[in-house]
């Protein structure tokens, strides 16, 4: 009996045991199921996390790309505008109406976005800003930019200003018929030309311009001090000028007119000496020499000077032609050197007629530039004595090249030497024999510089 109740005891704990076997196995499976639920519920959340992540990603750049869009869309459609805006002189733009495009400087040493950044500041405060003309700001800005290389003869011109300046050198304008410079930081006469009204008026080479119409121009750039002198034929200017060797200034009533210029005059003097007088270097010079070397030889002329007194210059090319009348081919007229000191020389052309024909030269403080360069072949290639008073001192050399809108820029590009390799910038071309030309004698209408040439030339023949 004790037996059967140890068996029976037995076999429920072993019925019990195997139940607690069981729901332990049952609790160990759930426990592994809830852990790879929980891992697989984390996977879910990072994957979630990650798209959610991408999602941002993803409109950021979204964004960028709408917004450079934008950029590139607005600076194309501003500079259309620009180019239509600022494409003529006719018209005042307002400053408010014009868009311009922002840009850094490539050159980190200059912080260009100060221009636009003081641009902003006087569109937004100045006082008359809805008057200001934002073309006219340009033009100034430009001319002050040119200023400051400290180079008189680099120079900007509005269209206006262009084609006032390409008429000069086609040889017609209205003006009052002088040629000016910048010296010493002064408005100053380079030349009155032959038969101008600034001639008749008394104005003459050497003199300083102070004022004009009472307005004192110091300061101003040339092309705008030009532009307030010249006007329509018929209209009056005046001009407060200093002349050489005064201590007070003068007034000069001059009424402008149209001015047309020959710039090459012939006269025969006695004992057939030819007398050729060149005014300018202009688009037609070389051929009115030609046609002045022709008469000389139908004449037989046995000596010539040439008088480039108060001669401006102006086209290189038409120096090299006409010394190539003068001098022997294949000779230096004249050297050009770069900014990286390269030099390269132009040489005559052909066509000597002249060379064998004994020559004096007249030069003065108006022999300017292309003038220049031609009296310093002569000196240096054939040894032509050189008669007058030191010369203007221009050893530069400029290119003039069209902007958009019938503007121009005229830089220095070169300097130029003589054949000789002298440099004449400042300080000019000293004469053989130095002779005076005083107020004196302008006022007794004696040239005592001419006499002298004539007397040279005429010991020359003997």
């Amino acid at each position: 009996m004790e037996e059967k109740f140890k068996q029976i005891n037995k076999n429920e704990l072993d019925k019990e045991q195997g139940k607690i076997e069981k729901i332990n196995l049952e609790e160990t499976t759930t426990i592994e199921k809830s852990k790879e639920l929980s891992e697989h519920l984390i996977a879910l959340k990072k994957e979630e996390n990650n798209l959610e992540a991408n999602r941002k990603i993803f409109k950021k750049y979204l964004l960028l790309f709408i917004v450079i869009f934008l950029i590139a869309g607005s600076f194309f459609l501003g500079l259309k505008k620009g180019e239509s805006s600022f494409s003529s002189d006719s018209g005042k733009i307002p400053l408010d109406k014009v868009f311009i495009q922002h840009k850094l400087s490539p050159d980190k040493t200059v912080d260009f976005s100060l221009f636009w950044k003081v641009w902003d500041l006087v569109k937004e405060k100045h006082i008359d800003r809805n008057k200001l003309n934002a073309q006219k700001m340009i033009y100034g800005a430009i001319n002050g930019m040119l200023k400051a290389t400290g180079d008189p003869y680099t120079d900007f011109f509005n269209p206006k200003q262009s084609k006032d300046f390409s008429q000069d050198i086609k040889g017609s304008f209205e003006g009052i018929g002088a040629e000016l410079g910048m010296k010493d930081y002064m408005l100053t006469v380079v030349t009155p030309l032959d038969g101008s009204p600034a001639k008749r008026a008394g104005l003459r080479s050497g003199d300083k311009i102070l004022k004009v119409n009472n307005n004192v121009i110091a300061g101003l750039p040339i092309d705008q001090a030009v532009n307030l002198i010249r006007g329509k034929k018929g209209t009056k200017v005046i001009l407060t000028v200093l002349h050489q060797g005064d201590k007070k200034t003068s007034e000069i009533t001059i009424k402008r007119d149209i001015i047309e210029i020959k710039s090459v005059k012939l006269k025969f003097k006695k004992d057939q000496i030819a007398y050729v007088r060149i005014t300018k270097f202009s688009e037609n010079t070389a051929k009115e020499f030609d046609e002045a070397t022709n008469k000389i030889l139908e004449k037989g002329s046995k000596g010539i000077i040439l008088d480039l007194r108060n001669d401006p210059g102006g086209l290189l090319d038409k120096a090299v032609s006409i010394a190539s009348r003068m001098i022997p081919k294949g000779k230096v007229v004249v050297s050009e050197e770069n900014s990286a000191g390269k030099k390269e020389a132009l040489y005559t052309l052909g066509g000597d007629k002249l060379s064998s024909i004994p020559m004096v030269v007249l030069i003065n403080e108006g022999s300017a530039s292309a003038a220049e360069i031609l009296a310093g072949a002569l000196k240096d290639d054939r040894g032509i004595t050189l008669i007058g008073k030191k010369s203007f001192g221009k050893g530069s050399v400029q290119q003039l090249m069209d902007l958009p809108g019938g503007s121009s820029i005229k830089i220095t590009v070169a300097k130029w030497l003589t054949p000789n390799g002298d440099y004449i910038m400042k300080k000019g071309i000293q004469p053989d024999i130095k002779v005076d030309f005083t107020l004196n004698d302008y006022k007794k209408h004696q040239d005592p510089q001419l006499a002298k040439a004539l007397s040279v030339i005429k010991s020359k023949l003997k």
